[in-house]
C-alpha cells in the first residue's frame, strides 16, 4: 500500500507519467508559456520538462530566469524567456508541443533539458535517442542554423531526492538509468557540435544537502538552479556579441 501511494503522489508532482490526462494542475504547469514576452536585445527559447519550468519554486527561481538575470548584470539585455515546458513531459510530448506553438523567427540563444520522464515512465532508450536526435536538431534550427547557440542540459539525478528514497523505487537504479540516457544525449550533442553542461555530477549532492532540493522533495530548489545557471553563464555570455 505504501509504494502505491507513493506512485500515486509520484505521478501529481509530475503532471502525468503517463499519457493520461496530468492530474497536477498547478497554474506553472498548465501551459507552455510562463509570462508575456518582453523586447531586449537578445532573444532566449528554453525547451524541457519541469525542470525548465521550475516546478516547485517561484518563476524568478527557475534556471531560465537566473540564467537571464546573471547576463542582464553583465550588460547582455534578454528579454524573458519564451519556455516551452510543462512538468511531465517526454521527448515526444516537446516535440507534439513545439508545432502546436507554431513558432517562426529566431533566438539569439537556445537551451534544451529533457529526459526524465522517458526514463521514469520506462521508455526505450533508442526512442529516446532518436526524438533527443530530433528535438536537438529543432533546437538548432530556432537558432538560425548556428550551433553555438544551443545549449543542452544533462538529466540530473531524482534518485538522491527524498522523494526516490521514499518511492519503493531502487536509487541506484535509478541513477544508472540516467547515466545511460545522459551518455545518449551527451553523444548526440557533441557529435551535432553543440554544447553540453553537465550539472548530474553536482545534482547528487542534494544526497547530502537537502538545501538543493524543493519543498516538495522531488524538484531541485532555486539553490541548485543557480548552479545551473552559473555553469551555463559563461558559455552563453560569449555567444551574444
Amino acid at each position: 500500500m505504501k509504494i502505491l501511494l507513493n506512485i500515486i503522489l509520484f505521478s501529481l508532482l509530475t503532471s502525468g507519467c503517463t499519457k493520461k490526462e496530468p492530474m497536477y494542475t498547478e497554474p506553472t504547469s498548465s501551459t507552455p508559456t510562463t509570462t508575456p514576452a518582453t523586447t531586449g536585445d537578445y532573444t532566449y527559447l528554453a525547451l524541457g520538462d519541469s525542470y525548465t519550468i521550475g516546478e516547485a519554486v517561484k518563476q524568478a527561481e527557475s534556471f531560465p530566469y537566473q540564467l537571464q538575470n546573471l547576463l542582464k548584470a553583465k550588460g547582455k539585455n534578454v528579454a524573458n524567456p519564451k519556455i516551452i515546458a510543462v512538468t511531465g513531459w517526454t521527448t515526444d510530448e516537446l516535440q507534439s508541443a513545439i508545432k502546436r506553438e507554431a513558432l517562426t523567427g529566431t533566438y539569439s540563444f537556445v537551451t534544451l533539458l529533457i529526459g526524465v520522464n522517458n526514463q521514469y515512465r520506462g521508455y526505450p532508450i533508442n526512442t529516446y535517442k532518436k526524438e533527443f536526435a530530433e528535438l536537438l536538431q529543432t533546437a538548432i534550427t530556432f537558432a538560425g542554423g548556428d550551433k553555438s547557440k544551443v545549449f543542452v542540459v544533462s538529466i540530473p539525478d531524482w534518485g538522491v531526492t527524498p522523494f526516490a528514497k521514499n518511492s519503493g523505487r531502487n536509487s541506484q537504479t535509478i541513477s544508472s538509468e540516467i547515466d545511460s540516457f545522459n551518455a545518449a544525449n551527451q553523444e548526440i550533442t557533441l557529435a551535432a557540435g553543440v554544447s553540453y553542461t553537465n550539472i548530474t555530477p553536482a545534482s547528487r549532492n542534494a544526497a547530502t544537502d537537502i538545501s538543493l532540493i524543493a519543498n516538495d522533495g522531488l524538484h531541485p530548489s532555486g539553490k541548485m538552479y543557480a548552479e545551473w545557471a552559473s555553469a551555463l553563464f559563461t558559455n552563453v555570455a560569449n555567444v551574444l556579441k
